[in-house]
């Protein structure tokens, strides 16, 4: 079973500390030495200044608008951007020979741009409340003469930038907005031609037309009306015509066949009768004969011919009589009937007329249809009118508000031509510095004095870490063991051991001393060499 990490007490961990005092005083002296030997080599570094501000215009603003703090923010941020590139600075290094001893070890140019750069800072004016629309260009150099005069050059390089920025934003813009104005104009011209064009396109479905048609469409709507009377009453008509003509018609048909029954039927005819008769007598005899002969004798056969005879002529009778009836029939039905074909004629007259009234009636549908169609067709066209309309209004307004945008930006182009327009001016030039800024030789000593302490104190815990975790006295023993201490045996040694205790603790102090002094000037040349604390100088530590 494992015990937790005994805690110790304060006085425990001073004793610690007290036992490896050596390890934190030794760093302690090593760098905080190293740290104020490269410090106090250190040049020093002078800031100079100078204030600029913006010069109001000498026009009313109604004429040349005033620019606004935003606008000339932005302003300033382009300008600081073409005044701190290469093509601006590197003038600047070769006039002056900054940062000689830098290149001369090799520093490349872009390196030397670089850290140019960041000694130049272009802030908001904070120095002088009486000014509003300031701001404030510093140059840190080790030189003050030369801090002066680079200052006062990046200044008038500001003004020169921002009064050639100014002549060319005016240009610039008179360009472009002489190009919106064309532009708009040309759109206007586009959508006022395509009004036109739509309202031409769209001849008779225009919104002024539709009561005009709302007219046509109720004449229409009459004219409907009296068609379909009219295809109904003809309906009319022909169905009653065609209700006599089937009339008629049946009447015909049963005329017919009167006529046809009014011919004898040959089995109410004596003839009949006597057939019937005989082929009743004969059937009599043949059945006698089958009785007494074979089928295949002479009178049984010569007996079944004479009863076919009379049957055949029986057929033949009721034949003739079925041939009589049919050319009667045929003959009545070939006849002409007047009243059939007047009725029929009628019926075709009518069919006709109804048909000439269905080719009006449809022709009158297809005529509402259209005029239905464009009716429905109006609103769309007016929203559509009433889009290129809107459209038209809204260009308008664009174009008379470029216009005015335009007669603004003339004038204010030729008040930065002539120099009535806002700018900026010097009104504190640069000073020269005669105390340094830089560096701050007791901050940077002390953070050299804290490294050194958390490098002693980092050593210590390297050192007595492992120890905590083991038992080291009768606490530790009594707390990771759950038992009582009965008896603490102190450390034995022999003389020889108590002897050579003591000389190892100092031969190790003087090894630790010695490493401690010569570890002094590779520190200080490896600080040299990463060129940390110039690093803080440029970021203004």
């Amino acid at each position: 079973m494992s015990a937790e990490f005994r805690q110790r007490k304060p006085s425990e961990y001073l004793k610690i500390l007290q036992r490896r005092k050596w390890l934190i005083i030794l760093p302690v002296i090593a760098i905080t030495t190293a740290v104020s030997w490269v410090v106090i080599q250190l040049p020093d570094v002078y800031e100079s200044t100078t204030l600029i501000v913006v010069k109001p215009s000498t026009l009313p603003s109604s004429v040349v608008p005033t620019v606004t703090e935003e606008n000339l923010t932005r302003q300033l941020a382009n300008i600081s951007q073409v005044v701190t590139s290469r093509s601006s600075l590197e003038p600047l290094v070769e006039k002056y020979e900054l940062y000689k001893s830098e290149r001369l070890r090799g520093e490349p140019m872009e390196g030397v741009i670089e850290m140019l750069r960041e000694d130049i800072n272009v802030s908001i004016n904070k120095s002088r409340s009486d000014i509003t629309d300031g701001f404030d260009i510093t140059f840190r150099y080790r030189d003050p003469k030369l801090a002066q005069a680079v200052t006062a050059e990046l200044a008038s390089k500001y003004i020169s930038a921002q009064t050639s920025n100014m002549m060319t934003s005016t240009a610039a813009a008179k360009q472009f907005i002489d190009s919106q104005v064309n532009q708009s104009r040309e759109e206007l011209a586009a959508v006022d031609k395509q009004r036109l064009d739509f309202m031409s396109s769209h001849v008779g479905n225009l919104p002024s037309e539709a009561e005009s048609l709302f007219n046509q469409l109720a004449g229409l709507r009459e004219e409907q009306k009296a068609l379909m009377s009219e295809v109904g009453r003809l309906q009319d008509r022909r169905s009653a015509a065609m209700n006599q003509l089937a009339l008629m018609r049946q009447s015909n048909v049963q005329g017919i066949e009167d006529a046809a029954e009014s011919l004898t039927d040959p089995k109410t005819t004596m003839a009949w009768s006597n057939l019937v008769s005989r082929k009743a007598a004969l059937e009599g005899e043949l059945t006698r004969l089958r009785q007494e002969y074979r089928e295949i004798h002479p009178d049984v056969v010569a007996k079944e011919k004479e009863v076919q005879r009379v049957q055949e002529e029986m057929d033949q009778m009721i034949a003739d009589w079925k041939d009589k009836i049919k050319a009667k029939q045929e003959r009545l039905t070939k006849s002409p009937n007047l009243t059939l074909s007047a009725a029929e004629n009628e019926i075709k007259l009518a069919e006709s007329e109804i048909k000439r009234q269905q080719r009006l009636l449809e022709q009158n549908e297809k005529q509402i249809g259209s005029i239905v169609e464009r009716i429905n067709n109006v609103p769309g066209v007016e929203v559509a009118l009433s889009a290129i309309e809107r459209d038209y209004q809204t260009k308008k307004a664009k174009y008379d508000d470029l216009l005015a945008q335009q007669q603004k930006i003339t004038l204010g182009a030729e008040a930065a031509t002539q120099q009535q327009g806002e700018g900026i001016e010097v009104i504190d030039p640069a000073n020269l510095p005669m105390k340094p800024v830089a560096p701050k030789r007791l901050l940077l000593a002390s953070l050299g004095l804290g490294f050194g302490v958390g490098l002693g104190l980092l050593l210590v815990g390297i050192t007595e870490g492992p120890r905590l975790l083991t038992i080291q006295n009768s606490e530790d023993a009594r707390h990771y063991t759950g038992l009582p201490v009965l008896l603490a045996v102190p450390e034995l040694l022999t003389p020889q051991e108590a002897r050579s205790v003591p000389r190892r603790r100092k031969l190790l102090l003087a090894a630790g001393m010695v490493a401690t002094i010569m570890s002094i000037p590779m520190l200080a040349l490896a600080l040299k060499l990463t060129h940390v604390f110039e690093f803080l100088m440029q970021n203004r530590g």
